[in-house]
Order: C-alpha cells, then structure tokens, then sequence
C-alpha cells in the first residue's frame, strides 16, 4: 500500500503576516550585522595600514610561534628583507670581520645564528678585541651551561659600552634563541667600538615582523628596525666620546667633494702607469685593473725595485679565494716596505670596492711618488 502525497499546509492569511513580519525583522537584522561588519573590517583594515604603512608581505608564522605563554612575543625577519643587498652586505662584512679577527683560532664563522648563540664565539671574539682572559668553561654542551656562558660574556661586554653610553638592544635569551636582529647589534656595537677595520654598510634597516599572543590569539605587526645609520652618525645616540670609527680624505672625498674624484684618479693612474709602464702594462680602471692583486703585487716590486717570486702568489687568479690572496700578499709587502697595515680590507679591493682602492694606491703614492 502506497503513503498518501505529503501536502503543503496552506497558510492562513493572519499567519502570513505574521511571516512576513518575522522575515522582514530577520532581513533587517542580518543587514544591520553585514553594515557592522564591514565597518570592523574597514576599521581592522585601517589599523593594519598604520602598523604597516609599507605594505609588507604576510608571513608565515611557524608552528613553534603558537606556543608563545599569554602576552608573550617573538620577532623574526621579514623574508623580503633578508634578501636585501645592504642587509646581505653587512652579514657578510662581520662574518669577514670575525673570521679575520679570529683566524689564529682556526675558527670559521659561517652562519651567525648557528655559531654564535651558545657564546663560544663571542667569547673568543671578546678575548681577542678586549686582550683579556674571560673565567668561563671552554666547552659546554647544555643549554643551562650555554646561557650561563653568554651571561658572563654579556656582561664583560656591557661593562665595556655601556661607559660610552651605548644601549644595549640584546640579551642572553635573544642572542641564545638565535635572534639574528639582537646579534647584528651586538656585532655591529662591538665593531665599532673596537674601531674595527671594516666599511660597514649605511642606512640598512630591516622589516620585523612582531608575532604577540593577547587572549589566546597570535597579533602580527611590522615595524622598522635600524641596524646602521651613516658613519658619521652612527653613534649620534652616544656622548660625545664614544669610539667612532676614523674618517679619512676619502670619505669627505666621495661625500662632499665627488667632482674633485676623476682628478684624483687620474693622477693615481699617472703614478702607477709610469712603474707599471716598464712591464708593458697600462692601467686604466683603477677599481676593475688591481682587483685580483697581480698589479698590485707587481707594482710593490717595481716600486721596491726587487723581483718577485712568482710561486708566491696567482699571476692569472681564477678564483676569489686567489685573488684575496694576491691582495694579501701586496699588503705584506707595503708593510714590509714601511708603510702602516692598509685601511682597506683584501676582500673589499677584490669587490671591486673604488674608495678601498684608492686609499691603497694612495698610500703608495705617498711615499713612492718621487721614485723613478
């Protein structure tokens, strides 16, 4: 036996009105939600602006940043700005620095966060730039042993610059959780207050993404971080006697004076062009011809007016590394010559860096300029 058709109960007219009402009063309801909603976006909308008024890419948030405690927070970098030149450029320089600094250690630096969080590094660095013995255990593996390590290293620091009126922008649970932003202030405040001999890059500023947890929830804002400012000013937040590194000719030169460059280089060429002529070599680019050393090194026994052994360095570099080690080589023999350890650094030259080269050449000038 088949069920009887299910049929549509008809609505009296009075319970229609009442539908019509129920309906119209649900209608104005969810309008009124969607207006206020898109008033809260528009308003979240705004504050985002403001918080990141350049518009920076969304982040990834790791999986260990959700274990933050309540109003706990964690920086990172924002990746855009990892790929910055100037922020490469300074990364390299202090791994350089440190590598030179502690080479008698056969210590090489490779990775910032990874080989200086546990302070073994920093203590050497320390010792070596300081000239003093830290009471520390040479070697340990435990985390408690580690901080209790970078405390003792922090703090012969701090009572280092904090005389000179230095602000201290890390500590130990930042440099230990491998905050590359703690670090490069740490790093670039101990080159300069070690008169390091190393240019480092200007104006270099990072985007930090800020990751809070308030309520349960992760918050994200962007703000700008300053790692450098200009040479000149670089402490400009210190008192008047804190360490800056030394100017020189060169850099009121290209600062102030760049008109007057091509005359300068003209008559460095001349200098070195009247030694280098009796090989049958001719300069014309300063920066690009004495990048890979052999010049250099050629030019020192010209001026010196003694062969050089030509097993003692590269006479058609191949590789940076060989090239490093012709310029190398011609800083000994300018000290072996008389003349002060070069401001310049071999790898700088080698970069095809112009004002490295010129305060090279120029010290050669003045003291070789009325040889024949």
């Amino acid at each position: 036996m088949s069920a009887a058709p299910v049929r549509s109960p008809t609505l009296r007219p009075h319970r229609m009105k009442k539908e019509e009402s129920f309906l119209g009063k649900l209608g104005g309801t969810l309008a009124r939600k969607k207006k206020a909603k898109e008033v809260s976006d528009l308003q979240e909308e705004g504050k985002n602006a403001i918080n990141a008024p350049m518009n920076p890419s969304t982040v990834d948030i790791h999986p260990e940043d959700t274990l933050l405690e309540e109003n706990e927070e964690r920086t990172m970098i924002d990746p855009n700005s990892k790929e910055d030149p100037k922020f490469k450029e300074l990364i390299k320089v202090l791994i350089d620095w440190i590598n030179d600094v502690l080479v008698e250690e056969r210590i090489i630096v490779k990775q910032l966060e990874e080989d200086l969080y546990d302070g073994q590094v920093l203590q050497k660095l320390l010792e070596k730039l300081a000239d003093r013995k830290l009471n520390v255990a040479e070697v340990t593996q435990s985390e408690i042993g580690q901080k209790q390590k970078l405390q003792t290293v922090l703090e012969a620091v701090h009572d280092l610059l904090r005389p000179h009126g230095w602000t201290i922008k890390w500590n130990v649970d930042s440099i230990h959780g491998k905050n590359l932003i703690s670090i490069l202030h740490l790093l670039v405040a101990l080159a300069m207050h070690f008169r390091a001999p190393i240019r480092l890059p200007e104006h270099v500023s990072v985007q930090v993404v800020v990751v809070r947890k308030r309520e349960g929830l992760l918050q994200t804002t962007h703000v700008s971080e300053e790692l450098t400012t200009t040479t000149e000013c670089s402490n400009s937040n210190f008192n008047f006697f804190s360490p800056m590194p030394e100017r020189d000719a060169f850099d009121t030169l290209f600062d102030h004076a760049p008109d007057k460059l091509s005359v300068v280089k003209k008559s460095l060429i001349t200098f070195v062009n009247k030694h280098l002529n009796k090989l049958n070599l001719e300069v014309t680019e300063l920066e690009t011809q004495f990048a890979d050393g052999v010049y250099l090194v050629l030019l020192m026994g010209l001026l010196e007016d003694y062969f050089v052994p030509l097993h003692n360095f590269y006479l058609t570099p191949e590789s940076f590394d060989q090239k490093v080690h012709n310029v190398s080589f011609a800083f000994e023999l300018m000290q072996d010559g008389g003349l002060k350890k070069p401001k310049a650094r071999p790898e700088d030259v080698v970069n095809l860096d112009l004002k490295s080269t010129l305060r090279v050449l120029y010290n050669l000038f003045t003291k070789y300029k009325n040889v024949e």
